[in-house]
């Protein structure tokens, strides 16, 4: 006999980067970090910020897995997070019913939560632009979910095509979430500095009338392009 799942099943204690590796990603823009990554490590395009006025999200993820028309975690989540932490909340993309509201997400305001992500959808939107929290989703709907569970807090969830684990660092603004894994997170950061000279130099070149880059003019010219017009 298969035995019934525990409504909740909570890590509370996972590893989180130094304040100052943390810091050093803000005002970094998303695109830079996914660059310093290999081009590799947003959400899915589906998952953008409710507001562009609260559309920059940086903090370390406390996952929760509530799986569809439930968020049951989400309240397990609320009591595992710290000041700073952002809430990451999987519904196995679900787009029947909202993952939470306004109330909610004001308590998580209140509890010092940097910010909210799902790949479900949410609710109650003048109500969560009141509460000024940056939340990344992938939608809106009235529906609300029940709070019956399973659900689990602090392992691994896959959320957006990306795995998401708690003590990652989370990157957002108006293009997307970055997902930082938190032993990879020095690294990015050193890759950074290239990122951000090569940047600049081509933005440079783009404000002096740059047309085409000196890369693709290699490719055009040599024998790899074949032109049959």
């Amino acid at each position: 006999m298969i035995e019934d799942p525990p409504l909740l099943t909570i890590k509370r204690h996972f590893e989180r980067p130094v304040a100052e590796i943390i810091s050093a990603f803000s005002g970094v823009p998303v695109s830079h970090v996914v660059d310093a990554m290999g081009g590799r490590g947003a959400l899915h395009h589906a998952i953008k910020p409710l507001s562009p006025s609260t559309a920059t999200l940086i903090g370390v993820a406390v996952t929760c897995h509530c799986g569809p028309a439930d968020n049951l975690a989400l309240f397990g989540a609320l009591d595992a997070a710290v000041i700073g932490d952002v809430i990451v909340a999987a519904t196995d993309s679900f787009a029947g019913a909202a993952v939470t509201g306004d109330l909610v997400l004001g308590m998580a305001r209140n509890k010092g939560i940097a910010g909210f992500i799902t790949d479900g959808l949410v609710r109650d939107i003048v109500g969560i632009e009141a509460v000024g929290l940056p939340v990344y989703c992938a939608g809106v709907i009235a529906n609300s979910p029940a709070r019956n569970g399973p659900g689990t807090v602090g392992f691994p969830v896959v959320l957006g095509g990306v795995t998401i684990s708690p003590g990652d660092i989370l990157v957002g603004d108006r293009d997307g979430v970055a997902v930082v894994p938190r032993l990879e997170a020095k690294t990015v950061l050193a890759r950074l500095a290239a990122v951000r000279a090569a940047e600049q130099v081509l933005e440079a070149q783009v404000r002096q009338g740059l047309e085409v880059p000196d890369f693709a003019e290699v490719v055009l010219r040599s024998d790899r392009t074949r032109f049959v017009d």
